[in-house]
């Protein structure tokens, strides 16, 4: 069988209903969600369940939402036998990741992504900042155009390196909007502005990831017992002190998933699984090489078939 990886969906792709068929199908499943709500004092599963979606939109909740379906979705791979060799997640998700590869117990990352997620709203008000995805421009000449618009409105910079072709700028309002009218003039195809509420991985959640850095003391981070693969530099990491750096980093730093994934291919990574609610991550790695094998995990029906598709090739 070819080498395997785990990658871990960040903020966007969660849905009303989604959990549901794994906590109706498997034990792990329930207990999991029995230990989350309890993590959070209230019932993200009931959310994630039945909603309401404007409920489950909010950071606070989103965040603690899609980690928790993505590690019930991993741990159901590892009951039938399926173990990832390296793991990654984008944003959020690498707090699934690092559960998933033994750094940090379950519900210290529910509890501690909540906070995230609460530290990244307050950060800047709602209205002040924003986030834009432009397709179909060189990375260089986004940066170029991100530190002209900075240097002379407002501030704006390149925050996710999703896969070629797709960059997403995050700053101030007037710097992304500025920056969308100049990226068109530099050649972008499109500029689509995003529909959140904060400009995340932007140096204006430095508030945040200093609030953050607060809530990582109080827990145990472990050595993993897998590499994940960071977010903040595109490398693998190991040891608890350079994970829990990095995550402190993380907030206000930006997203670098294509070199994530060209990590992982390095290291022999040749089958992705997509685990937790869409598959954003599946549509990246399309972009970034259409080589390597993309499935997804994240109801009963897309585990049966990553499930056929893993026992065939062994």
């Amino acid at each position: 069988m070819s080498k395997l990886a785990f990658i871990f969906p960040g903020q966007g792709s969660q849905t009303v209903g989604m959990g549901k068929e794994f906590f109706d199908n498997y034990a792990i499943a329930k207990k999991m969600f029995k230990e989350a709500d309890d993590a959070l004092g209230y019932s993200i599963m009931d959310m994630c369940f039945n909603g309401p979606a404007e409920d489950l939109k909010l950071t606070a909740n989103t965040q603690p939402a899609i980690l928790t379906i993505s590690v019930i979705a991993a741990a159901i791979l590892k009951e039938h036998g399926i173990i990832p060799e390296i793991t990654g997640g984008h944003s959020l998700g690498e707090y699934s990741a690092l559960v998933v590869a033994g750094a940090m117990k379950f519900s210290d990352a529910v509890y501690l992504v909540n906070r995230r997620g609460t530290y990244m709203q307050e950060a800047v008000p709602v209205g002040e900042g924003g986030m834009a995805a432009v397709i179909g421009l060189d990375r260089d000449k986004i940066i170029a155009v991100c530190d002209q618009v900075t240097k002379n409105t407002s501030l704006v910079q390149a925050v996710n390196f999703n896969c070629p072709g797709q960059v997403v700028i995050a700053g101030t309002t007037a710097g992304v909007n500025t920056a969308v009218e100049k990226l068109k003039q530099t050649g972008a195809k499109k500029c689509v502005n995003l529909p959140v509420s904060a400009p995340f991985h932007s140096k204006l959640m430095e508030p945040a990831a200093k609030k953050l850095a607060v809530e990582l003391d109080k827990i145990m981070i472990k050595d993993a017992q897998i590499p994940v693969v960071t977010n903040v530099t595109g490398k693998a990491l190991i040891k608890a002190d350079d994970i829990k750096e990095s995550l402190i980093k993380q907030a206000a730093s930006p997203v670098k998933w294509e070199d994530c994934i060209q990590t992982m291919q390095k290291a022999g990574i040749q089958t992705f699984v997509e685990a937790g609610p869409g598959k954003v991550l599946c549509g990246f790695n399309r972009r970034i090489d259409k080589t390597i094998t993309s499935l997804n995990v994240e109801n009963m029906d897309s585990l049966q078939k990553t499930l056929d598709y893993l026992q065939e090739v062994r």
